[in-house]
C-alpha cells in the first residue's frame, strides 16, 4: 500500500456497497468485499471492476490508479477475512435495524485494527445500530447518494459516543477520494439529503397523480430547473443571490410571504394507497421502461460533465 491509501473493507455487496468499493478501487486503494449471500458475491466483483473502469472513460479516475485498485481487490470468504486488516470498514447492508446490529457486532469482532467503522444507512441512527457493540467511539454514519462513485456528497452523522477525532479522519479520507463530506449535527430520520429528496418527490408524485404534468416532463422540469441552480448554489444561497442588489432580509421576507400560499396548498399525505401506487408505477414504466439501459449511461455522462464543470469553476474562483 502506497502513501495516502487506506485499506477498506465493504460488508454488503449490493448497489451501494459496490459503489463504495468502485470508488475506493478507482483511487487505487486496497479493497476487500464480503456479503453473506454467495450469489451476490459472484456478480459483485465483476461489477465493481466495471464501474471503477467506467470512471476512467468519464474522466473521474486515471487508468494507473484503477489498475492498481483492481489488482488489489479481494473477495472475502468470511467477514473476518474481509475485515481483519481494514482501517475503514463500510457497512452497506439492508435498511433493517436487527440486520445492521448483527453486522456491526460481527464487524467489531473481526475488525480489531479498524480506525473507523461506518454505516451507509439513510434512515437508522448510529446509536441504535451499535447497541450490541462495546467500542462506539469509532462508529458513525457515512451516507452516500447513488451512484456513490459519482455523486460527491457523503453525509456524516456521529453518535453520542463517537470520538470526533475519527470524524475528522474520515472527512480527510473522503476528501482524498474526491468526495464532499457534510457533518449533520443532530440525528433525524433520513439525514438531510434523503429528507429533502422525499419532500420533493412527494410533491412530484402528487403533481403527476393529479394530472398536472407527465412523468417525463416533471423530471425534465426539475432537472433543468431548480436542480441546476441548487447544484451551483443550494437553495438558501440561490435565494440570496436572487436578491441581487436589494436588501436580502427584505427580499427573503417577501419571498416567504409569497410562498405561504404555495405551502398551504402542498400535499401532506404520508401514504399512497395501492391504487395510487399502481397508477404511479404505470406512468413511470410508460415513460422509461424500454429506455433504462440507454438512459443510465447518458445520466452518468451528464453527471460527470456537470462535476467537471463545477470543479473547473471552483478552481477559477480560487
Amino acid at each position: 500500500m502506497t502513501l495516502g491509501q487506506v485499506r477498506v473493507a465493504v460488508v454488503g455487496a449490493g448497489e451501494i456497497g459496490r459503489g463504495w468499493a468502485a470508488m475506493c478501487v478507482a483511487a487505487g486503494w486496497q479493497v476487500s468485499i464480503f456479503d453473506i449471500d454467495s450469489s451476490v458475491m459472484e456478480m459483485a466483483s465483476d461489477d465493481i471492476v466495471r464501474r471503477a473502469q467506467k470512471l476512467i472513460e468519464l474522466e473521474r479516475a486515471t487508468a494507473d490508479y484503477v489498475d492498481n485498485g483492481v489488482a488489489q481487490l479481494k473477495v472475502g470468504r468470511s467477514i473476518l477475512q474481509a475485515c481483519a486488516d481494514a482501517e475503514w470498514v463500510i457497512e452497506a447492508g439492508p435498511e433493517d435495524l436487527l440486520v445492521k446490529q448483527r453486522m456491526f457486532e460481527a464487524i467489531e469482532g473481526a475488525a480489531k485494527n479498524a480506525r473507523v467503522i461506518t454505516s451507509s444507512t439513510s434512515a437508522l441512527q448510529i446509536k441504535d445500530i451499535v447497541a450490541r457493540c462495546t467500542r462506539h467511539h469509532r462508529a458513525m454514519v457515512a451516507h452516500p447518494l447513488p451512484p456513490p462513485e459519482l455523486i460527491p456528497l457523503v453525509e456524516i452523522v456521529a453518535g453520542p459516543e463517537t470520538d470526533h477525532t475519527y470524524v475528522e479522519l474520515l472527512k480527510g479520507w473522503l476528501r482524498a477520494l474526491g468526495k464532499i463530506p457534510v457533518e449533520i449535527l443532530k440525528e433525524v430520520p433520513g439525514n438531510v439529503a434523503t429528507r429533502i429528496a422525499a419532500a420533493v418527490w412527494r410533491e412530484a408524485i402528487d403533481l403527476v397523480l393529479e394530472g398536472v404534468i407527465g412523468v417525463d416532463d416533471l423530471d425534465r422540469a426539475v432537472s433543468v430547473g431548480p436542480a441546476v441552480g441548487w447544484a451551483a448554489a443550494g437553495p438558501h444561497l440561490s435565494y440570496v443571490l436572487a436578491a441581487g442588489g436589494r436588501n436580502v432580509s427584505g427580499f427573503l421576507q417577501q419571498l416567504l410571504q409569497s410562498y405561504e400560499g404555495i405551502w398551504a396548498d402542498l400535499p401532506t399525505w404520508s401514504h399512497l394507497e395501492p391504487e395510487q401506487q399502481r397508477r404511479l408505477v404505470s406512468q413511470i414504466e410508460k415513460a422509461y421502461r424500454d429506455n433504462v439501459d440507454v438512459i443510465r449511461p447518458a445520466r452518468d455522462r451528464r453527471l460527470a460533465g456537470m462535476l467537471r464543470g463545477l470543479e473547473r469553476s471552483r478552481g477559477q474562483a480560487e
